[in-house]
């Protein structure tokens, strides 16, 4: 059975995942779990569903200068809002992206994985 991480992100960011222009998924916070290799992506509302996965490349774990630095290429976020999210924080994570692939009809929970609501930051999901 393999193990996946399911993220909630918003609709916007998870788009911008799937037509490739943010390479890279922050968070403040990682899953204990390193050896997880596929993120499940659930759309927050209005969608709320999932609507695609993509495999981990590497995982940037930086101060926040630095990892804005190595990211903002391919951040898919602006500069100000990155800060806004990491407010408070000194080091931060960013999920390389690789293989994103999204899903042809979006899923629902339930009912495709055992998972009664959308995860507040993550949750371990099993293919």
């Amino acid at each position: 059975m393999q193990t996946s991480v399911m993220l909630s992100i918003k609709p916007e960011y998870a788009n911008r995942i799937f037509d490739g222009s943010k390479r890279f998924e922050f968070r403040r916070r990682l899953f204990a779990n390193r050896t997880i290799k596929t993120i499940v992506v659930y759309a927050t509302a209005p969608i709320s569903k999932v609507i695609g996965e993509f495999e981990i490349d590497s995982i940037l774990e930086l101060n926040l200068e630095l990892l804005w630095e190595e990211t903002k290429l391919y951040s898919g976020i602006s500069k100000p809002l990155f800060d806004r999210y990491f407010l408070g924080q000194t080091r931060g994570y960013a999920l390389k992206i690789q293989q994103a692939r999204k899903y042809d009809f979006p899923l629902l929970l339930p009912a495709h994985y055992n998972v009664k609501r959308a995860p507040q930051s993550f949750v371990y999901v099993y293919a």
